[in-house]
């Protein structure tokens, strides 16, 4: 297990109710080009802390996994979307750069279950989360920033999360 720094934060969720509201305290810091990469095995709650994100960013619309449909596309009062993509039936990189991942974070957030299948096509500056199944409730939250906006970011995170300076 790697040491933690002031790069990383890991937090242990005791439900999903929770995991959820740890992703609404991430989402209402959620910016235009902002990229939040998930990994995690099936049933460590990736769609259930984007579920969070989203409301936390202000979507107006319901959550689901778009496991089929690739990328889902939220939107709030300002008409700025959020992009939530699935990565997980990807079959290759290439079918990522179809994606257009530029135009995504031109327009708004990106948030991209299962990141670590297109990982070279994402920024290098960006927000992993790292999502581990503890036990039936409890999951181990790890965060990763790379580049000063997601240190700025995990440092507002965790005084949202653990209070203090």
């Amino acid at each position: 297990m790697p040491i933690l720094d002031a790069h990383s934060l890991e937090f242990i969720s005791r439900s999903p109710e929770q995991t959820r509201r740890i992703g609404l305290r991430l989402g209402a810091l959620l910016q235009r080009g902002d990229v939040i990469g998930l990994q995690g095995e099936l049933g460590t709650g990736k769609t259930t802390f984007v579920q969070g994100l989203a409301q936390g960013w202000g979507a107006l619309d319901a959550v689901c996994s778009p496991t089929f449909v690739i990328v889902n596309v939220y939107r709030r009062a300002d008409q700025m979307p959020f992009f939530h993509m699935d990565a997980y039936r990807l079959d290759s990189p290439a079918e990522g750069e179809e994606l257009d991942l530029v135009a995504m974070l031109d327009a708004g957030p990106l948030v991209v279950e299962w990141a670590e299948r297109v990982e070279r096509l994402l920024p290098d500056e960006r927000l992993w989360v790292m999502l581990k199944h503890m036990s039936e409730e409890h999951r181990q939250l790890r965060f990763m920033a790379r580049g000063s906006r997601y240190d700025q970011v995990l440092h507002a995170l965790r005084r949202s999360l653990l209070g203090g300076p």
